[in-house]
């Protein structure tokens, strides 16, 4: 069942978020940079949220600072970034129980990284097109769960090339590119979800 909801953050802030529930832990999904038309309503939010909900998860996607009708000025820095997804993130963990899931796309991938560090309960990262000059490597290396990277084989902005040294060290870390994908996956977005699912163990 899907619902809006508010989530409080810092200094009185409150930012629009939607909630489906659902039963085996849950998962927050991030849109990409808000001052490049960033939001909750991102085919590829969707397409991942929809992966976390065929898999049990309840899932919490939400506007960042200033966008839709989240309270605030829109912002690219990363420490409102982090502030906003910390904000969502324990929002999701008070309202359900068992492991949760990082998810991001773009900015928002970034943002869910550096967030996850701070929660005990994220065992799992995905991270959609995450530009490696954004991305916290040491965060991700020092992250003790596992991770999946998607990325768009024509994606300029987040090479797949980039990401593969990220992966590398180690098993619990996967990247799955998408050869016709570029990084608004206006093509290969159906394989966003796939990737999500198939990786989350739901049955194709």
């Amino acid at each position: 069942m899907e619902r809006s909801i508010v989530i409080p953050c810092e200094e009185g802030l409150a930012l629009e978020g939607i909630y489906v529930s659902g039963e085996l832990g849950g998962a927050v999904v991030a849109p990409p940079h808000p001052l490049y038309g960033g939001s909750l309503e991102s085919p590829v939010v969707g397409e991942v949220s929809h992966a976390c909900a065929l898999a049990g998860r309840a899932s919490l996607r939400f506007n960042w600072r200033g966008v839709g009708a989240s309270a605030g000025e829109r912002s690219g820095e990363a420490a409102d970034a982090l502030a906003d997804y910390r904000a969502a993130l324990s929002e999701l963990a008070a309202s359900v129980e068992g492991p949760l899931l990082a998810a991001g796309y773009s900015f928002g991938a970034c943002a869910a990284v550096a967030a996850a560090v701070t929660e005990p309960r994220v065992q799992q990262l995905v991270l959609i097109a995450p530009p490696a000059s954004m991305l916290d490597a040491e965060a991700l290396s020092g992250f003790a769960g596992r991770a999946l990277l998607v990325a768009g084989g024509r994606d300029e902005l987040a090479p797949a090339s980039a990401l593969e040294p990220l992966v590398a060290q180690a098993e619990s870390r996967r990247l799955e590119v998408i050869p016709e994908a570029d990084h608004f996956f206006m093509d290969g977005l159906a394989d966003v979800g796939r990737h999500v699912r198939e990786w989350l163990g739901v049955a194709s």
